[in-house]
């Protein structure tokens, strides 16, 4: 007799193969398919239940077999990736893991000098307290963009879900960062038709215009201005960030939306080197692109074409 847990089981089973993002095959001891990934059937439309695969499938460095017995039945559970996809990823993923180290141990090491530096007698131990704090908002800021960044690639972040008016984002954006624009010295305008709506979650949507804002107001200047826009342009929405500020090299300009890429003038900020990166991945996530070039009046003008 089954169980109800055997049942649960097996529908859990069912549901980690069928819903994976990556090419999973599950084959008997002759090699027929048992069952298979979406993304398997997709991408392999030739391989179906109860036929064998190629063998060629099977071999080399982008196949990972993994055999098991069920109830007396010899399986074996398959990943398949593209030639040379593992050790795209593998060196990917070690490079954002040392960047992120590189990246935080900049304001630990300031923060240990900070510390230090309370205990030495006549020293102002509220002055250094604040600029501490400094320093863990830094951090914290960090650890909060790399984790946002990671649910977005793992897919928990669904972007391109809900209906948002891109205007009263605009609006409150530049509301929420009234006060820091004028300590910035920088002059925040909205313009666009109140009515274009973008099929966007309005939290996605937020947080593009927020780091969009946010860049402006580290990297502008003083008496800087920065327009944020909304548009229809031949049919496609067009959200628009334009600053009068001292805009950034052409060298740097195809780097903005690398992850920790900053300019050399912008080292000294505050700045995580994340802002850039989230706002292309939430964009493209979105069905949109994203490019940066020079204002017609000078600065940086960040375009996000939907």
């Amino acid at each position: 007799m089954v169980t109800d847990d055997a049942r649960v089981e097996a529908a859990r089973g069912r549901a980690l193969v069928e819903e994976s993002r990556e090419v999973v095959l599950v084959l008997d001891a002759a090699h027929r398919v048992v069952a298979a990934s979406r993304r398997a059937r997709e991408e392999l439309p030739s391989v179906e239940p109860g036929e064998p695969v190629p063998e060629e499938l099977l071999v080399g460095e982008n196949a990972l077999l993994v055999e098991y017995e069920v109830d007396g039945h010899r399986e074996t559970l398959v990943y398949l990736g593209r030639p040379g996809e593992l050790r795209a990823y593998e060196e990917l993923r070690a490079g954002f893991t040392a960047a992120v180290s590189h990246e935080l141990r900049t304001p630990l090491a300031r923060l240990m000098a900070l510390l230090e530096t309370a205990l030495l007698p006549g020293e102002d131990p509220r002055a250094v307290i604040e600029q501490a704090t400094g320093q863990v908002d830094q951090i914290r800021e960090l650890i909060d963009e790399v984790l946002f960044l990671s649910e977005l690639e793992t897919g928990r972040e669904v972007v391109a879900l809900g209906q948002v008016r891109v205007r009263e984002v605009l609006d409150e954006v530049a509301a929420t960062l009234e006060e820091r624009a004028i300590r910035a010295d920088v002059a925040i305008h909205t313009e666009g038709n109140p009515g274009l709506e973008l099929p966007m979650r309005a939290r996605m949507l937020r947080v593009v215009v927020e780091n969009l804002a946010e860049n402006a107001l580290r990297y502008a200047g003083p008496r800087s201005e920065l327009t944020l826009s909304v548009a229809r342009e031949d049919g496609s929405l067009v959200l628009t960030a334009r600053d009068t500020g001292t805009g950034v090299s052409d060298a740097d300009l195809p780097r903005l939306f690398e992850r920790f890429y900053r300019a050399d003038r912008a080292r000294a900020s505050r700045g995580t080197g994340l802002g850039l990166a989230i706002v292309k991945h939430i964009v493209t996530s979105g069905g949109g692109t994203v490019e940066a070039s020079r204002g017609d009046a000078g600065g940086l003008e960040i375009r996000a074409v939907f």
